[in-house]
């Protein structure tokens, strides 16, 4: 066991988040942290490194146990890298290797002391057990498994975004190599390819995790057990999410029944004693005392279900109808600064298709959309929506919201003839009830001004939804809400989104946009995946590595093995030279000695260290033969 919760409670104001949360996580531990919004999932996680502190309960952790959460690898040091900035993670590495450079400069010069040589062999032995020969080639591709490229590695930690810095500490984190893993939605900020590359790193880490996560198919693919954090209070389940869904409406189903069979006693003894009363005899009394207990016993272990979170309830729907040519666009084309973004983009939509847009960041996804919008001018090409299209765009910037207004009236200046009774029965189906529609919209978590944004296009009545990235900040329950609004719509849907669980229930098509142009696959995420393994499989496509990056380790190992060498010819020299003077010494007493024991002693003495010479002088040799061999080949 590296981790054990006990009766963990915490409150926050006059809120409980959770109470009498126990469970325990073991070596291998591949652990889903699911539950809403709100609910307490991050707050745990700061429990468990000490963040904070519990009202009540206790945090156990093995002796050794090392935990590694992402705001522990937060950076200041503006100064540093991209690529330097991930190597801190490796600071003791960083130290060791400095160490043994010096010490390689002090042998060159001359310092062949034995002191000197035992430090270097024991240094460069434990720098290389602990993965000092690949610690640089393995930041780089991390890194670049991630999504940055080659050229991102040299920028400065000052000019990174917000997503690339979050892409960063995540870096950090994963090459960490602590017992415990803590990820909070390790996916947002990342496309598709750096997923599926996070899944294989995951499945191959040897260490346990505990991931919060909103992705159900990134969830499905990298866990083994799920914890849900509902009702203020943790059950686990045995599987990944799809399996929990299953054991967890199980569980419901069995509680259920056995409430109802437990009332259903209940009520029956309660009728014995009202029949008891009615006979008013003293034996009665007996029976009803009897009886009343076996109620109290009953409902001593009742354990009444509780009712599921709040979910979002909405559905969209068309104002009026359109043709069946929805969007066509023939060669878009833009570029950035002298950089193309897209080229060659041909896109045919129809009515009452749902189709979907993926790519790398920064492929172009959004600025695509922005030349639909309106918003941008394409380099070339053109594009036309059909009779009577009205589209409505969910921007995951959200920037068409008003910091400055409240949720009540972003709705109603949106929709004036909205009543204010209609506006909040709207507002509540979205789970803003009583004050929470009086908050601005600037005091709003991601996830409520997504709810926001999702409302203000559910009221808009368009026939053709562009919607970037929509599940981004929404909890699994608002996912799957919103999935089943989509499902239900009776317009078209053009969507941007690396949410493959979402892709996958909703899907006619897919493009996949890149520099090239936009491919077209007929059909859901699971037939994009096959029809493209060679592009998108990350088992079959590693990250584009430079040659040095990828030689690093061939690069290293040389250099180890030739100080390994180096060192091996000046202790073998230095070891020669010594039996030299001790046979020299041994033979200078042999030569003035008369005592018998000694004089056999001495003969056996001088073979032993003329033996070890010759053994020193034939690996002096073949070392030597071995180091010119280095040199030939570095001079070629």
């Amino acid at each position: 066991m590296l981790l054990g919760l006990n009766n963990i409670e915490i409150s926050f104001a006059d809120r409980t988040l959770f109470s009498n949360v126990s469970f325990e996580v073991y070596e291998k531990d591949k652990i889903g942290f699911v539950g809403v919004n709100g609910s307490g999932k991050t707050t745990l996680l700061k429990l468990i490194t000490g963040k904070l502190s519990p009202d009540m309960g206790e945090i156990v952790t093995a002796s050794g146990c090392k935990i590694g959460f992402m705001e522990q690898f937060a950076f200041k040091n503006t100064d540093k890298t991209l690529f330097d900035e991930a190597l801190t993670v490796f600071s003791e590495l960083e130290d060791m290797e400095l160490e043994l450079a010096g010490i390689h400069d002090r042998i060159d010069y001359g310092d062949h002391s034995e002191e000197t040589i035992e430090r270097q062999t024991r240094l460069s032995e434990e720098f290389e057990r602990n993965g000092g020969l690949v610690y640089k080639s393995k930041t780089a591709a991390a890194l670049m498994g991630l999504g940055f490229s080659e050229s991102d590695l040299s920028l400065k930690t000052s000019v990174l975004s917000g997503g690339q810095l979050s892409k960063l500490q995540l870096a950090k984190l994963l090459l960490s190599e602590a017992d415990l893993l803590l990820l909070d939605e390790p996916t947002n900020h990342l496309d598709i390819v750096s997923v599926e590359w996070l899944e294989k790193f995951l499945l191959d880490y040897k260490g346990a995790y505990i991931v919060i996560s909103h992705d159900r198919f990134f969830l499905d693919k990298v866990t083994n057990r799920t914890i849900e954090l509902e009702n203020q209070k943790i059950r686990c389940y045995k599987g990944n999410y799809t399996r929990f869904l299953e054991l967890k409406k199980e569980d419901a189903e069995r509680r259920l029944k056995e409430y109802e069979s437990a009332m259903k006693e209940i009520n029956r003894v309660e009728g014995i004693i009202e029949q008891q009363k009615r006979w008013n005899q003293a034996h009665n009394y007996v029976t009803i005392a009897s009886k009343q207990k076996q109620i109290d016993r009953i409902e001593k272990t009742l354990e009444r279900p509780e009712d599921a979170p709040e979910a979002i309830k909405f559905s969209f729907h068309c104002d009026d109808g359109c043709g069946n040519d929805v969007l066509e666009a023939k060669d878009l084309a833009l570029s950035f600064e002298g950089k193309t973004l897209f080229k060659n983009v041909d896109l045919d939509i129809k009515k009452g298709e749902r189709v979907f847009l993926i790519g790398a960041n920064g492929s172009g996804k959004t600025s695509l959309f922005r030349i639909l919008t309106g918003e941008y001018l394409p380099d070339r090409g053109s594009f036309k929506f059909g009779a009577r299209v009205r589209f409505g765009y969910f921007d995951q910037a959200q920037r068409g919201l008003h910091e400055e207004k409240t949720a009540m009236e972003e709705i109603h200046d949106e929709y004036p003839t909205m009543t204010e009774t209609a506006v909040r029965t709207a507002l509540a189906a979205f789970l803003f009830k009583g004050d929470d529609v009086f908050k601005k919209i600037s005091a709003l978590s991601g996830g409520e001004r997504a709810r926001v944004a999702i409302l203000k296009l559910m009221l808009s009545g368009a026939n053709f939804l562009l919607l970037d990235e929509p599940t981004n900040h929404l909890d699994i329950n608002s996912c799957e809400a919103l999935e089943n609004a989509l499902l239900n719509y009776d317009g078209t849907l053009f969507i941007i989104s690396h949410d493959r669980y979402l892709i996958n229930k909703l899907a006619d098509r897919v493009y996949k946009l890149s520099e090239n142009g936009a491919k077209n696959f007929l059909g859901n995420y699971d037939y994009y995946l096959e029809n493209n393994r060679e592009e998108t499989s990350v088992s079959e496509e590693k990250p584009k590595i430079s040659e040095s990056a990828l030689d690093y380790k061939q690069k290293k190992e040389r250099e180890s093995e030739r100080r390994k060498l180096n060192t091996k010819v000046s202790r073998l020299e230095k070891r020669i030279e010594e039996i030299d003077v001790l046979i020299s010494e041994k033979t200078d007493e042999l030569n003035n000695t008369e005592e018998y024991e000694r004089t056999m002693a001495l003969y056996t003495e001088i073979s032993e260290l003329q033996a070890e010479q010759e053994t020193a002088m034939k690996e002096w040799e073949e070392s030597l033969k071995k180091l010119e061999e280095f040199e030939n080949d570095e001079t070629n």
